[in-house]
């Protein structure tokens, strides 16, 4: 029996050590609770704004490009060898200004050939004529030489107008703006080698959605706005065209944009604003947004507190943001939001 003893106590005591440390026969503390506050501390004296739906008629911008009404590709209407080039990209040109010429060497010696024929025949229908008129020529041989002469003259009035075509001309007051022949260059019937445009009449050239169109009826007074210029300029839709993109849902519109000068290039980004139709819409300052990454954020204001609250943002109206999601009507938001450490 003694050697069970020493054991037994051992666990005996180890037992007691266990159930006093885990506060077996202690006296138990009454616990406290803690009250949180969510949000932020609202600051002294802090600028709130009552969020209210309100009607918004704003005004859409769709974007466009800057073109000449009048752009003239000029290319030669003779194989030949380009001679001279006398203007460059970007040189204003005059009306009927020689902008280039190409090698006439052949075509003056078929002129050459032609001006020989037609006197050639000239002679000899005066001759068959007086034969005739004495009754020593048929009146058949008259027709002959009447009918080779109408030719002759034919082929050289010909061979005159093929002669100016070795001339290229300005067809307008224009600039150039492209220049694609050079001295040598073999040209070819069709090859464009200048363009000039009209750079006092202007257009916007805008891809219009469907559900806008109805706004914009040919006629109607716009306005535009010009990134190149920085300048807001009046216009008027000039014409519609009668296709619709498949893949954008989109009608290209032309506006003539009215009082531009010469420092408005083709080419120039531009914007359409148009009058949406008006809608329930709920606004708020700008200065009451800020972002956390690429979260847009408010701070709506509840029991003294400033609670942080995510929101997705549209239109922008001057000082004013139209709030898609996030807030409701009767929210009211800080205007300086509370920086957050």
């Amino acid at each position: 029996m003694k050697k069970f003893v020493k054991p037994v106590l051992g666990t005996v005591v180890l037992v007691v050590l266990i159930l006093w440390s885990v506060g077996v026969g202690k006296a138990k503390m009454a616990g406290t609770r803690i009250d949180f506050k969510p949000g932020l501390p609202l600051p002294a004296e802090a600028a709130l704004f009552t969020v209210k739906a309100e009607s918004l008629a704003p005004r859409v911008d769709v974007v466009g490009t800057v073109a000449s009404e009048l752009r003239v590709n000029l290319s030669a209407r003779i194989p030949a060898t380009v001679k001279e080039v006398f203007v460059s990209a970007g040189s204003a040109v005059k009306k009927g200004q020689p902008l280039l010429t190409l090698d006439d060497r052949d075509l003056r010696e078929q002129a050459t050939a032609a001006e020989a024929q037609f006197k050639q025949a000239e002679t000899e229908v005066n001759r068959t004529r007086r034969l005739f008129e004495s009754q020593a020529a048929t009146e058949q041989a008259l027709t002959a030489a009447q009918s080779l002469f109408a030719v002759a003259r034919a082929q050289w009035d010909r061979s005159k107008v093929m002669l100016t075509y070795a001339q290229v001309e300005s067809p307008l007051d224009g600039v150039v703006t492209d220049r694609r022949g050079e001295p040598g260059d073999m040209a070819g019937p069709g090859q464009v080698l200048l363009a000039v445009y009209d750079p006092v009449n202007l257009q916007l050239e805008v891809p219009v959605p469907v559900r806008l169109l109805g706004k914009l009826p040919v006629g109607q007074a716009v306005e535009v706005t010009l990134d190149r210029s920085a300048y807001v300029y009046q216009g008027r839709v000039r014409q519609i065209v009668s296709e619709v993109d498949p893949l954008s849902r989109t009608q290209l519109v032309k506006v003539h944009i009215e009082g531009t000068d010469a420092s408005v290039l083709p080419g120039t980004f531009g914007r359409l604003w148009v009058a949406d139709d008006a809608r329930e819409a709920i606004m708020i300052p700008v200065a009451a947004i800020y972002s956390v990454g690429q979260i847009e954020m408010v701070q709506v204001v509840r029991e003294g507190r400033a609670l942080r609250r995510s929101v997705r943002t549209g239109l922008r109206t001057g000082d004013f943001v139209e709030v898609l999601s996030g807030l409701a009507g009767g929210d009211s938001v800080l205007l300086n939001p509370v920086k957050e450490n």
